[in-house]
């Protein structure tokens, strides 16, 4: 009768081990990317369709009007979306994004009343945004990130 080495067996076992848990732990080494989680192009057209509805503070609807976190949550719960209420609320529950890589249907976030996420709106494309900006402008618009007022009080993007 043949004996078998244990040895083999043993260094067989150790290696397999070894493989595992350097493929299970490769993946954590990995960089994420920010890829956009869906196709936001739908999202983007339903909110450019509201361009000009009336800005109404404390409003989230087209009948009534909108605040700029109005606007955005009206927007993304009409495409089966739910997000907070506040624009504080959306940034702190979000993934940033590097304002370099933003795709139509990221939120940029402003810093307008001496906090960082006190205005919010939708990324349309080409540097440009949809929002609901203030009483003042009276109605929602697109307005580009490139404009000084809106470069100097960018605070940052996120994506949902």
């Amino acid at each position: 009768m043949k004996r078998f080495n244990t040895n083999i067996y043993r260094d067989f076992s150790i290696r397999a081990i070894l493989l595992a848990g350097i493929v299970l732990f490769s993946g954590c080494a990995s960089v994420p990317e920010n890829k956009p989680l869906a196709d936001h192009s739908s999202t983007v057209d339903y909110a450019l369709s509201l361009k000009g509805a009336p800005y109404r503070y404390g409003k989230s609807s087209p009948a009534e009007g909108f605040d700029c976190s109005g606007f955005v949550k009206h927007v993304y719960e009409h495409q089966g979306i739910s997000l907070p209420r506040t624009s504080q609320g959306m940034a702190q529950s979000l993934t940033e994004v590097p304002k370099n890589e933003l795709h139509s249907g990221d939120l940029v976030f402003f810093n307008t009343n001496g906090k960082p996420f006190s205005h919010v709106g939708i990324y349309v494309d080409n540097d440009d945004f949809i929002h609901a900006p203030s009483q003042r402008t009276g109605k929602v618009l697109v307005s580009s990130l490139k404009n000084k007022y809106w470069e100097n009080h960018f605070s940052c993007a996120r994506r949902p």
